[in-house]
């Protein structure tokens, strides 16, 4: 069995036959870049969610995240208000376009096809159970915030 038998398939809904295909580019990075699906334009202060074109059916146990490209910010001035997108495998009907939401620091326009946040799966982690305690037993570490202070 060679390894194109073993990769997962990904099935993917595109909403326009104009939009960049996904692609996985081998060796460069595992996070796939993800496109405008439309012009939009944003005002200082707005907030908007940019359609990204794609609906996808990921792997059952597997979630995606979603985070900005590094230069989205330089390019065009807009921030992802949850940060980190995080999209589950049941969010996969032919309607369950993947948006980001983000927030306009100052006037900017994002063309259709521009490249502007990035994504990868994740497997889901392990159920788990939590323990209360009176103690955790650990040298403490000084709180948050506190590694690097002297």
């Amino acid at each position: 069995m060679g390894e194109e038998d073993t990769m997962p398939k990904i099935r993917v809904r595109y909403f326009s036959d104009d939009l960049k295909r996904l692609e996985y580019i081998d060796g460069k990075s595992d996070w796939i870049d993800l496109r405008a699906s439309e012009t939009v334009e944003l005002k200082e202060g707005e907030f908007k969610l940019i359609p990204l074109g794609i609906a996808v059916e990921l792997p059952k146990g597997y979630e995606g995240h979603l985070v900005p490209r590094s230069s989205t910010f330089k390019n065009y001035g807009i921030l992802q208000t949850n940060s980190c997108g995080i999209i589950d495998c049941s969010y996969c009907g032919d309607e369950d376009m993947w948006c980001m939401p983000v927030y306009a620091t100052r006037d900017t326009v994002i063309h259709a096809n521009d490249r502007i946040c990035q994504f990868r799966i994740v497997e889901n982690q392990p159920t788990l159970e939590f323990e209360e305690v009176e103690t955790l037993d650990n040298a403490s570490r000084g709180g948050f915030g506190s590694t690097g202070r002297q």
